[in-house]
This record gives structure tokens, sequence and C-alpha cells, in this order.
């Protein structure tokens, strides 16, 4: 198994494919891709309607996918809010790749699969019912990827699947055989107080939590908290629910989701979730420094309990990048940091799709890394 990844930010199109071509020719010595992805801004399918047509002309591989997003990833770097072009290549003996344009939630394979690869167009796909029936159909296997971005509305975001663009649905790659998906899905928070159990609750709403109004339990929280968590508990709320029944809870056992409001009373609190009572929930907070050391720890982690992979796909979302560290590469920089120099490539999503707890959901606010290996 082999993996390079190249980005150019030329402006002319054509100039930018014949750069990061070259640059993935010299890394893989001649020897021939399995797999691409290609992830460029929208100007440049603008410029180039057949885009990964062209692409395959020039590095012919048996399977490609990819789309548009407001910043790409490539060759160590992010670029945001930029023209820029990456095209990720891996040699994969012994793997069986299908790819896939899909418009509905069924897929179709001629075989088994162990990992997905899923990209979607976020105006006229429904991910989180895709990812619900890859889920059913295909137990245990890795699902990962990002909902396009830096279009304006429905059609103006490109997917690609091989030689084709599509303009709607999502793209798939499916993997199966002498290869391994290793997802990290970093959610950027830290939990503050303790977990507690949701002893009444309706739908979307809590109305009680270990027998408290949930307003109760939260005016005690903000009491509890230092003046700078105050001040992120203000605007920067979250709250996390358990994904596996358990004793003990740690930072990252909870699907992370938005609080929609609080009633006028303390009475109800609305959250962007479903709870069945005596769930266990607990609140979580969001700033860069959570993030940075949520992916640390994710990182850190990996290096101590697995192999070190040869080629890597990061989906992080718009509102990570130079927006919330305040400068750029810093997601591709930690993985370096910890696992050392991995061929990465990706781009800025408008959601993020990776398993917690075992379950894949659509998550915001997200890095969903896709660390790949062969598995002998």
């Amino acid at each position: 198994m082999r993996w390079a990844s190249a980005l150019s930010q030329r402006s002319d199109t054509l100039e930018a494919i014949q750069e990061v071509v070259e640059a993935i020719q010299r890394e893989l010595d001649g020897e021939r891709a399995d797999a691409l992805w290609l992830f460029a801004t929208v100007d440049h399918v603008v410029a180039c309607a057949d885009l990964p047509a062209r692409v395959l002309r020039a590095l012919p591989a048996r399977r490609l996918i990819g789309c548009t997003g407001s910043g790409i990833i490539g060759g160590g770097l992010e670029i945001e809010h930029r023209r820029a072009l990456s095209l990720t290549a891996a040699c994969l003996p012994d793997v069986e790749l299908d790819s896939m344009h899909l418009e509905g939630e069924g897929v179709a394979l001629q075989h088994e699969a162990s990992s997905f690869v899923l990209l979607t167009d976020p105006f006229t796909f429904d991910a989180e019912s895709c990812t619900k029936a890859l889920d059913r159909a295909f137990p245990g296997a890795t699902c990962i990827g990002g909902l396009a971005s830096g279009g304006q509305g429905s059609g103006t975001h490109a997917l690609f699947v091989d030689d084709r663009v599509h303009r709607t649905g999502a793209a798939l790659l499916a993997l199966r055989g002498n290869v391994v998906v290793d997802p990290i899905v970093a959610q950027g928070c830290k939990p503050i107080g303790d977990p507690m159990i949701v002893t009444e609750s309706d739908g979307h709403f809590i109305h009680a939590l270990e027998g408290r109004a949930p307003g109760e339990v939260l005016s005690d929280l903000y009491a509890s908290l230092s003046e700078r968590d105050r001040q992120l508990f203000r605007t920067s709320l979250f709250v996390g629910v358990e994904m596996k029944n358990q004793l003990e809870y740690h930072a990252g056992d909870f699907l992370v989701r938005n609080i929609v409001g609080l009633h006028q009373d303390g009475s109800a609190l609305a959250i962007a979730a479903e709870l069945a009572p005596y769930k266990v929930v607990q609140f979580h907070l969001r700033d860069a420094e959570a993030s940075q050391s949520d992916l640390a720890r994710l990182l850190e982690a990996h290096a101590g309990s697995r192999p070190k992979p040869l080629g890597a796909l990061l989906f992080s979302c718009v509102g990570r990048g130079e927006h919330l560290y305040g400068r750029t590469n810093h997601d591709s920089d930690a993985l370096t940091e910890r696992l050392g120099t991995v061929p990465l490539g990706g781009f800025f999503c408008n959601g993020e799709i990776g398993p917690v707890g075992g379950t894949t959901f659509v998550h915001g606010y997200t890095s969903a890394f896709a660390l790949v290996r062969p598995r002998s």
C-alpha cells in the first residue's frame, strides 16, 4: 500500500491539474494508483466542467471520488477561502473498490464492504438517512466523509464519481479486502459538570435531570464554573448524549449535539437529538482550547494503540481551521506531530460524517479523520 497527496494553489485549472498529477507521479514512482480523491474549490469546476475526466486522463486509476469545498486540504496544507485543488492517490493491492453516485439512501454493491467514504450534497441528499441505512446493511463497517461546501444553493456544488460530475446526490466509495480504516472523530468539546440521567423526556425535550428541572441544573452548573468557562457557557454550550451503556463516562464517550433552547421557566430543555428516558447526558463547552486538547487526546490514543497509517483523509468543519484556531494547518499539523508524516487529503465541510460509539452520525464543528492501513 502506497499513498501520495498534493495540492495546487494555481489559479489556472489545467496548470493546477498538471502540478498535482506530476507531484503524485513522483511520489508513486510510476506505480498505478487504484483510488483517487479529488477536492477542489467551486471556481475550478466552473472553469473546467470535465475536471475529474481530465484528472483521470493524466493519472489513470481504478476509481475516483471527490467534491467541491470552501477550503481544500492536501500535501500538508489547509487552504481556506482561496482557489485550490488537491489530489490524493492510493495504491491498494488486494483491495476491492466500488464507486457510485447515489440519489437515494439505497446502496447496491457487487460485494460486501468494510469501509465507506461518503460525500454528499447538503441541498439534495439526506446524509443522515443514508448513514443509518449503511449502518443497518453493513454492521461493523466504518463510514466517514463530509458534506460538500463552497456553493450557495442547490446545483452549485459538484460531486465527482470516476470521470463524471454530478450536481445532486452523493458520491460513495466502498472498500473491502486488505484495508483497515481507523476513524477519529474529534468533536472539539470538553465535558463540564457530571453525567446525569434523564428522568423525564419527550422527543427532543428534556423535562427532568435526576428529578430536577433543567433550568435549575444549568443554574447550579453555571455557578460552579470558572469565569472563562462561564463566558463559554453563554455562547458555546452543548449537550452530550451517551452512545452505549456503561458505568463510567469520559471525554469522547458522548455524541455532542446543539442545545436548541430553554423554556423561560426552566421546565424544558430542547436539544437537537431525540432522547429516551434514562439516557445519560453531560453538558459540554467548545472553544479552540477544548478542540485542541480533544484532537490531541484522540491522536495520542491512536498512536499508542494502532499501527501507523499509510494514508489519511480529513473532513473538517468550515467552522474550524483559521476561524477557530487563528492559524492555518492546525489539524493537519496535529496529525503530523503525533503520527509522523502521513499523506493527507480532504476538505472543509458543511457537515462531517463519522462514527461515535459504533454508530455513524452527521456532525458539526468536528474533524473526522480516516486513517488507512493494510489489514495484514
